[in-house]
């Protein structure tokens, strides 16, 4: 490679395979005597590029029987969106004149506060007030990387775009100033600059240095594309240096000269006066962030010579000719219609769509297994879709196989990070159900020997808490936990969350994340700090309460949650290496300058590779290109650059599903890019062989049709009880009442279920009951329910929903008995259990109420809370529940009730017409054309008792599923019975009749 004046610039062509193309050529010109490749220092761009040019070094050693090897000098610059910091080299201690950085997180709270300041109560909450802050921390360190000065946004030429603007950009932008002028002045206290500030000084600090005294070893930076003025400018040094250069990846030196200037002015336009950034400029393309970094390093194209060493996994050379004329710009991309067949071949590249992202992962997991199977053969999978990769990995484990994905989880994903959250998530509820049940489930509560009693108790208290939510606060759930047996239990949890639930008022951000932390502690021991999880959630919690200590943040603690979310979301844990040494995982900002035999490009639809282009909330499009910042669509060219690298790989796959959890999707622009420029062609790369196995992984062998349930249980199992209510569902549908009343299986309610009727009920029958035990005193009904409500911990929300209509049925109750009073009818069993043998099967039930006739005789009452069965239910004997509490009665089954019944009486606290409370009766009395009549309705329900327990209880009859289909039935056992399998046979074959 000989020496050459001017700058020394080469470009790897995608097809070549950058890390190992890229060793290949450093090593036999470095590789000298006196330890000549170790003097070389390498400025990569993070340390994930780092490990990998190790990696292919080692290759490297061990393709040429190298003995040994010392490898050079490797220096990060340090990639922003890794959150990575420069190297000692360009970094040293005691560097002179550059202020040190301000703390990230420090910044954000502060910033949150003068955002407060300068718009008071429209700020917004403690959440989104910090979220704004984040917004435009993250607009200050754009402009700052762009080398924009504060001062620049207030040039006259700003301000008067601003002011042509509409109202809410003007507001946004003169909102964005005062927060910055307030966060600068605090700066210059400090004697602090913010962090992309001070790495632009470093960057032009060692530019300077190197410039004035030369060093005397080579220096190489390699696949840095970070085209920042400051460090563009330092490249520029480096690629000046009698030995040093600069390395680009993939820089197209094929393209033409018009397809290069269809690109756009990228940052040097013809005219000083004109803006750096045209509107027409092709900023999507994946060549144009290249161009802006060769503008700003002042070097022509031409200038730019080609890198002619190969790496051990290079693609066929006319790949690079086709990925050039993939993403050809709009005007340039009409050459697609003459393209000659080897230049738009794109031989070992292939197309997988997917039905869903399940399939998808799936398909990939079984691309990468085969892969394996290749001795040596390295396979990566790149994918912006971390629920797609995190799917991968699980599949994998079938086959043992460990693949880490090097992107990381979510902090919040984590167990650690979940834990945390849970505990401000029980603040944020105050202690509902389903945080709190979480809570104590969650893997690392209640460790070590007595995990198997904590589970034990926890799944207890889970049970007693379904149904609707009790009150806010702790004390519900002590009641609830001292009802079944756990009060000293709880009484160790509520000690640790108590303090977490006295707040009131904003408290300081620090104490309650201290706090928070205690309470963890105290539920999980030092679990909770194990593995890489912990360790970075014990990073994040102490770099936020230190933070949050010194900028004295203050936070309503039920905003404390989705705070942390917030801050959370953006801190990533990656793994520790250890994982399948021939597989990776990487994201797209992971995978940049990776390679492998085989390259999966998964989730390539729009909105996740390439991401939405969001728009800068603050500063409006036209400021930003105004001030030299290139607009939203940058990152979509740089999701454009990393698919075009990875399409050089020598066996590319390119995978999407057409549909995500939400429902149907596009697919990305660049798949759609592929399909045309292949044209008739792309149905030979369509890959159906590995959806096929995909699809016979999951398809289990078919299964006949599932009968109907007919369940024929012996004559001693069929000697149960009969409740008055479950001789309706024996009759309506048999096998309701085995699963109820001989399996003895229930339905379990949800955590924070809506209040359903049967448990309004219980609370109707509960209010009345404790009324007429009272003497029912005249307007005595809403106290004792508001005494019931409390007791059964009804949430301020469901009493404040359900309440004022159910005292106004119990007024109407209280009336209508007031009235019967005076006409000689009287209550004398109120909720009363009584049962009677008949036939030798005990029948048993329990009457809302039973009155004294006028004329001795006894009236039946069902309280109802909706609309009671109608007559034609009874008369066919699916609603018996008055006739069966009529005949235990007359057999003398309650204490205090004994005498025949004459009247039987529906009292719904529903509403009919425009009055709500009404009484309804099966009988035909009292003028009413239809019904039963009053001496046939006791004898009838006798009749079908008997024949009931003919059939199913004393006969051999089975226990058919939905026997009468018409009838409107429980659905409890529906999932039992297999229902969705056989139901639709039903209307052929024909329902059965009772």
């Amino acid at each position: 490679m000989p020496e050459r004046a001017g700058p020394k610039v080469f470009s790897i062509a995608a097809h070549r395979g950058f890390a190992d193309a890229l060793v290949a050529g450093l090593a036999p010109r470095y590789a000298q005597a006196d330890l000549g490749l170790a003097r070389l220092t390498l400025l990569l761009p993070s340390r994930r590029v780092e490990r990998t040019v190790i990696e292919a070094f080692v290759r490297y050693s061990g393709a040429n029987s190298t003995p040994g090897l010392l490898l050079p000098r490797m220096v990060v610059v340090g990639d922003l969106d890794l959150d990575e910091t420069l190297g000692p080299l360009l970094d040293p201690l005691g560097v002179a004149g550059i202020p040190p950085a301000a703390d990230p997180t420090r910044r954000w709270l502060r910033l949150a506060h003068y955002l407060r300041e300068a718009e008071g109560g429209k700020a917004g909450k403690d959440a989104a007030l910090l979220r704004r802050a984040w917004e435009i921390g993250r607009t200050m360190d754009r402009l700052l990387v762009e080398g924009i000065a504060p001062i620049d946004l207030i040039s006259e030429k700003v301000i008067g775009i601003v002011g042509e603007l509409a109202g809410h950009w003007t507001d946004n932008t003169r909102t964005f100033l005062t927060v910055q002028q307030h966060w600068l002045a605090e700066l210059a206290r400090q004697g602090e600059v913010d962090a992309p500030e001070r790495r632009n000084r470093l960057f032009e600090h060692a530019a300077r240095r190197w410039r004035d005294a030369p060093p005397p070893h080579p220096i190489v930076a390699a696949g840095v594309t970070s085209a920042s003025p400051a460090l563009a400018g330092l490249l520029r040094v480096v690629s000046e240096l009698e030995r040093g250069s600069v390395i680009l990846p993939d820089l197209d030196l094929s393209l033409s000269q018009e397809v290069w200037e269809e690109l756009g002015t990228a940052g040097a336009p013809a005219d000083k006066d004109d803006p750096p950034f045209g509107r027409n400029d092709a900023v999507t393309h994946p060549q144009y962030h290249l161009k802006l970094l060769l503008h700003r390093m002042g070097v022509a194209r031409q200038e730019v010579q080609s890198w002619h060493r190969s790496g051990m996994s290079a693609a066929p050379p006319e790949r690079s000719r086709a990925i050039s004329n993939l993403f050809l710009p709009p005007r340039a991309s009409a050459a697609w219609a003459e393209l000659k067949p080897e230049h738009r071949r794109l031989s070992g590249v292939r197309l997988l769509e997917c039905a869903h992202p399940g399939e998808e992962a799936q398909a990939v997991a079984i691309l990468i297994r085969q892969a394996l199977e290749v001795p040596e053969r390295r396979v990566a999978l790149v994918t912006p879709d971390r629920g797609l990769a995190a799917r991968v990995v699980s599949h994998l484990r079938r086959w043992g196989i460990e693949a880490d994905d090097t992107a990381g989880r979510p902090l919040p994903q984590t167990a650690a990070g979940r834990l945390l959250l849970l505990l401000t998530e029980v603040i944020a509820e105050q202690a509902a159900p389903v945080p709190v049940i979480a809570l104590l489930v969650h893997p690392l509560a209640g460790g070590g020997e007595g995990r198997a009693r904590w589970l034990d108790h926890a799944r207890k208290l889970d049970l007693a808490l379904r149904g609707p939510r009790p009150g806010p606060g702790l004390a519900p759930l002590a009641t609830i936990a001292g009802e079944q047996g756990l009060g000293e239990w709880w009484a160790g949890v509520e000690a640790t969350l108590a303090p977490l639930m006295a707040w009131d008022g904003a408290q300081p951000f620090s104490a309650m994340l201290a706090a928070t932390v205690n309470a963890a502690e105290a539920l999980c021991g030092e679990a909770v700090w194990n593995g890489p999880d912990g360790r970075a959630l014990g990073a994040f919690i102490e770099d936020l309460r230190r933070s949050a200590e010194d900028a004295a943040t203050l936070l309503d603690p039920r905003e404390l949650h989705a705070v942390l979310r917030d801050a959370m979301d953006r801190s990533a844990v990656r793994p520790p290496w250890g994982g399948h040494p021939r597989v990776s995982i990487y994201g797209l900002l992971e995978a940049r300058m990776s390679r492998a035999d085989l390259v999966i490009c998964g989730g390539l639809v729009e909105g996740v590779w390439p991401a939405g282009a969001a728009q800068d909330s603050l500063l409006p499009p036209a400021v930003l290109r105004a001030l030299r910042v290139p607009g939203a669509d940058f990152r979509i060219g740089l999701a454009a650059h990393d698919l075009a690298a990875a399409l050089g790989a020598p066996e590319v796959v390119l995978s999407w599903a057409q549909r995500d959890e939400g429902g149907p999707v596009i697919p990305s622009r660049f798949v759609l890019r592929v399909r045309a420029m292949l044209g008739d062609q792309a149905e030979r790369h369509v890959e159906t062989e590995v959806l096929r196995l995909a699809r016979l992984l999951d398809d289990a062998a078919p299964v006949p049709p599932h009968p109907r349930p007919q369940p024929m249980p012996s004559a001693e199992q069929r000697k149960v009880a009969v409740s008055v209510t479950g001789l309706d569902r024996l009759r309506g549908d048999p096998y309701q009442f085995y699963a109820n009343a001989i399996l003895r299986l229930r339905k379990l309610d949800t955590l924070d279920a809506e209040p359903t009727p049967a448990w309004q009920g219980t609370a109707v029958h509960a209010i009345l009951e404790r009324w007429h035990k009272a003497g029912g005193p005249p307007g005595g009904l809403h106290a004792i329910a508001e005494q019931v409500l409390d007791e059964m911990s009804a949430h301020p929300l469901m009493r404040a929903l359900w309440r004022p209509r159910l005292l106004k049925a119990l007024d109407w109750i209280d009336t209508e008995i007031a009235a019967q009073k005076e006409q000689g009818r009287r209550v004398i069993a109120v909720e009363q259990s009584g049962d009677m043998l008949y036939r030798d099967v005990r029948i048993h039930g329990r009457a809302d109420r039973i009155d004294r006739m006028p004329d001795g005789t006894l009236g039946v009452v069902d309280y109802k809370t909706g609309k009671p069965p109608s007559g034609r239910r009874v008369e066919e004997g699916f609603a018996l529940q008055l006739g069966l509490i009529g005949l235990i009665a007359q057999a003398g089954g309650f204490k205090s009730a004994a005498g025949k019944a004459t009247a039987f009486e529906y009292w719904s606290l529903g509403k009919k017409k425009d009055d709500l409370g009404y009484i309804e009766t099966p009988l035909k009395v009292d003028r009413k054309r239809t019904g039963i009549e009053p001496d046939t309705f006791l004898p009838l329900t006798e009749f079908f008792l008997s024949d009931a327990l003919d059939r199913w209880i004393l006969g051999h009859e089975p226990f058919t599923a939905r026997l009468n289909p018409e009838l409107g039935s429980y659905a409890d056992y529906d999932q039992l019975m297999r229902l969705d399998e056989w139901v639709t046979s039903l209307g052929d074959q024909g329902g059965d009749a009772t």
